[in-house]
C-alpha cells in the first residue's frame, strides 16, 4: 500500500525537479484517443511524427480517419511502429466511437461504465482506456505505464509486479481524486523516464530518487547514495 504522506513527496521531487509538463499535447479529445493508441509500445517522439502525417492529411477526424484504408492508414502512423496492428486498433477505437455516438454522448456516462465499454475495443487494455480516461474525458482515473511500475520499484515502494488494477489503487487510494494532479504526476513521471542520473549535487534524476528515511530508497552510486530527506 502507498501511503499518502508518501504518494505526495515523491510528486513534490518530480514537481521541483521539472516544473509543469503541460500534458496532453493534442489539440482535441479525438487526438488524444488517437495518441493513446499509437503510443502502445513506443516513445512519444514517434508518435509525434505519425500525429503529424494524420494532420497534414486532414485526417485527425473520426469520419475522415474511418474513411482511409487500411493500407493507407497502417502507412500514415508507419513512424509509431507496430503500424499494421495499430491501424486496425485505430479502427476499431473509431467504430466503437461511432457506434456509441460519438465523444460528447459518451462523456455523459460515469467513469465506471465509460472505462468498462472502452475495455470491450480490441487493442484497448486498461492503461490504454485510463490515458483516454484522464486525458480526454477528464476522469480521475491514475494511469499506471512501464515508466510509473520502474520509479516507484527503485523507491522500494512496490515490487513493480503488483496486477495493473493494484497499483491503480494504491495510489488513487493514496491521492484526491484530481484530475489536474493525476495529469501532472503521469506527466512528470513519463519526463522523469527520460532523465539520466550525472551523478552531481545538481542531478536532477538523484534529487527524485534519493535516499530517505522512510521507505523511499533510490537506487545507485555516488551522490544519490550520499543523501538523505527525513520526512
Amino acid at each position: 500500500m502507498l501511503k499518502k504522506k508518501t504518494a505526495q513527496t515523491v510528486y513534490q521531487r518530480l514537481y521541483d525537479a521539472y516544473g509543469p509538463q503541460h500534458w496532453w499535447p493534442a489539440d482535441s479529445a479525438f487526438e488524444v484517443m488517437v495518441g493513446a493508441v499509437l503510443t502502445q509500445n513506443t516513445a512519444w517522439k514517434n508518435v509525434e511524427q505519425a500525429i503529424a502525417n494524420l494532420r497534414q492529411g486532414d485526417y485527425l477526424d473520426l469520419q475522415r480517419l474511418l474513411s482511409l484504408s487500411p493500407q493507407k492508414l497502417a502507412g500514415l502512423i508507419r513512424p509509431s511502429g507496430y503500424f499494421n496492428i495499430k491501424a486496425q486498433r485505430l479502427r476499431n477505437l473509431c467504430l466503437w466511437l461511432q457506434a456509441e455516438g460519438g465523444i460528447k454522448v459518451l462523456a455523459q456516462h460515469d467513469t465506471s461504465r465509460l472505462r468498462n465499454s472502452l475495455q470491450t475495443v480490441n487493442g484497448v487494455g486498461p492503461e490504454t482506456a485510463d490515458d483516454i480516461l484522464l486525458y480526454a474525458f477528464a476522469r480521475p482515473v491514475f494511469v499506471i505505464d512501464v515508466y510509473t511500475r520502474r520509479l516507484f520499484a527503485r523507491l522500494g515502494l512496490i515490487t513493480g509486479a503488483e496486477p495493473y488494477e493494484t497499483l491503480r489503487g494504491y495510489f488513487e487510494t493514496a491521492l484526491p481524486a484530481d484530475v489536474p494532479l493525476y495529469n501532472e504526476y503521469h506527466a512528470l513521471i513519463v519526463r522523469h523516464a527520460k532523465e539520466r542520473c550525472v551523478d552531481t549535487e545538481q542531478c536532477r534524476h538523484c534529487g527524485v530518487e534519493r535516499y530517505q528515511g522512510s521507505g523511499i530508497r533510490g537506487q545507485g552510486s555516488g551522490v544519490k547514495n550520499r543523501r538523505r530527506l527525513v520526512l
